[in-house]
């Protein structure tokens, strides 16, 4: 029995040092997750995240829209054919996906340019509980009307079809029901 504990803590023990090198010694592991982004211009957005803000891509906002049976313009566009658009539907689509882009790369821009405004308070050293408040806030609502102008739009592109259109776009998309 004694033989089997010893056994089980030396594994207890290599297991911790594969996993952390140095562990085994007394060491606790170092580094972090964010390794390498303290060099990024907005720490709390990749380069790749401004730029989606900025250019308004959906990034998962409207799924709950989208697998419930409400399309969104700008697959309904890539699909015209196959859902045999009318023109009006087209020109219609095409105009909602045009006012929906200038609205929400309009609160993409804010948005980037608030986080810009929280990690300056902290690069400066000027974060206060009130500032951090009232920018977390405002970011927060940001991110709430860019979400629901992305959903809202799937909502009006729904409208815009008929139900024989929306049950073949959920089949080009791959969802059944």
């Amino acid at each position: 029995m004694k033989t089997l504990l010893m056994l089980l803590a030396a594994l207890g023990v290599a297991h911790a040092s594969a996993q952390h090198p140095g562990a085994s010694h007394g060491h606790r592991p170092t580094g972090s997750s964010y390794a390498g982004e303290e060099s990024r211009e907005i720490k709390a957005l990749s380069a790749e995240e401004q730029r989606g803000w900025r250019e308004g891509s959906g990034a998962g906002l409207a799924r709950a829209a989208e697998l419930n049976g409400h399309p969104g313009p700008m697959h309904v566009l890539e699909h015209a054919e196959a859902l045999r658009l009318s023109a009006s539907q087209k020109k219609e689509t095409e105009a909602l996906m045009a006012r929906h882009k200038e609205e929400v790369r309009r609160l993409g821009a804010e948005l980037v340019e608030a986080e810009r405004e929280l990690d300056q308070l902290f690069r400066t050293r000027r974060a206060t509980a009130a500032s951090i408040r009232n920018l977390t806030d405002r970011i927060g609502s940001l991110q709430a009307r860019i979400r629901a102008s992305h959903l809202i739009t799937h909502l009006q592109q729904t409208a815009m079809l008929q139900p024989e259109q929306v049950a073949a776009y959920d089949r080009l998309r791959g969802y059944t029901r």
